[in-house]
Order: structure tokens, then sequence, then C-alpha cells
């Protein structure tokens, strides 16, 4: 598989156990809090604590510029 075909892949997969949690009545916070924390610990075991934080750094703007955002419906 090419990086598009993995991403595809794993944001399927995803987007699958999120459902499956959230239908087993995980609520939508904890299940993101948990897979921000997954996330994040997988990232620093592969690249190291200084390179996620540089990562993590630059994620205020970036959420503030709309680059999560998939619907325009204000929170």
């Amino acid at each position: 598989m090419d990086e598009a075909q993995q991403k595809s892949a794993a944001l399927n997969a995803i987007l699958t156990a999120w459902e499956q949690a959230l239908g087993q009545g995980v609520s939508p916070e904890l299940l993101a809090t948990t897979a921000m924390f997954a996330a994040l610990t997988d990232m620093v075991d592969l690249h190291g604590e200084e390179a996620v934080a540089q990562l993590c750094d630059g994620l205020g703007a970036r959420i503030r510029a709309g680059e999560f955002t998939l619907s325009d419906d204000p929170a």
C-alpha cells in the first residue's frame, strides 16, 4: 500500500473502532481524550519527547485556523 492508501485504511479502522466504542456507551469526550493519549504515547515512543512537544506547540494555531474543523457550526 502506498502512503495515501495506508492513511485511508488507518482512518477507516479508527473510525470503526470509534463507532464501536460509542455504541458501547463510551462518552465522546472520554474517547477523544483516550485516543489523543494513545496517539501521543506512540508518537513519543517513535520520535521522542522533544519532537512530539514541538509538534504539539503548533497545534493551537492550526486548531484556530480551522484545520481540524469539519463543520461550520461553532462548538
